[in-house]
């Protein structure tokens, strides 16, 4: 079985936020979908590893911010590579900077990278093209995941830039690291190569708490190659 067929199915992203007990926290999320429209429902999915699934799963509320092509890769950085449970995700000399940077992308005279909607909760205003406020009403254990069927209670359109779709990201924003030179790895030699972003680490073996510099990936997303 080919796994990399996983890479030609293309969905959008988006940035999911939730606030409890006064902390703000958000992840990059790749399922939000509309399932029903009478009434209106939306599921999203989020892997139970990440802070906000817990936030989300304990308040009953969250939002969600679609990624538009104005994204940068840094918005990726801050919101995907990272967690919320040893920084301040929301903290502004780590938004700043990243404001600055989505803005100038935009061509936009910004420096407010997130507005609390109506339900208290941030959602992402530069970088995104719309945000929806849910209220879960449903929950799936999925495994690495939970799937959230939720009641959206407030929705806006804050841009007209396309979506960001995951092949977008791939081709368009996503940082290229500079591969291992295949004449500097002896033959026979091990390599592991990232299967999220494709750096690549010389060695017998990956160390069990190795995490990808680049996208911060640990080695259960490394795939053995040998040269």
């Amino acid at each position: 079985m080919d796994t990399k067929a996983m890479y030609k199915l293309s969905y959008g992203l988006f940035v999911c936020t939730a606030v409890q007990d006064q902390k703000m926290n958000g992840c990059i999320i790749n399922t939000a979908i509309q399932v029903a429209s009478d009434p209106n429902r939306i599921s999203i999915a989020v892997n139970k590893a990440n802070l906000t699934h817990d936030m989300v799963k304990e308040t009953g509320l969250c939002n969600i911010s679609v990624l538009s092509q104005d994204a940068t890769f840094g918005l990726f950085k801050h919101f995907g590579f990272q967690t919320g449970r040893t920084i301040d995700k929301f903290s502004p000399d780590l938004l700043d900077p990243l404001s600055k940077e989505l803005a100038q992308k935009a061509a936009v005279d910004s420096s407010t990278i997130y507005a609390l909607a109506a339900n208290n909760i941030p959602y992402i205003t530069l970088g995104t093209n719309a945000y929806f406020s849910l209220k879960v009403e449903q929950l799936l254990d999925l495994g690495s995941h939970t799937l959230f069927i939720c009641e959206p209670t407030a929705m806006e359109v804050l841009s007209d830039v396309p979506s960001c779709t995951y092949a977008y990201y791939q081709d368009n924003i996503k940082s290229k690291p500079q591969p291992v030179d295949p004449a500097s790895v002896p033959k026979g030699e091990t390599v592991w190569k990232c299967r999220v972003c494709g750096y690549e680490y010389v060695g017998e073996q990956l160390p069990d708490d190795f995490i990808c510099p680049i996208c911060k990936h640990g080695k259960d997303d490394f795939e053995q190659i040998i040269r």
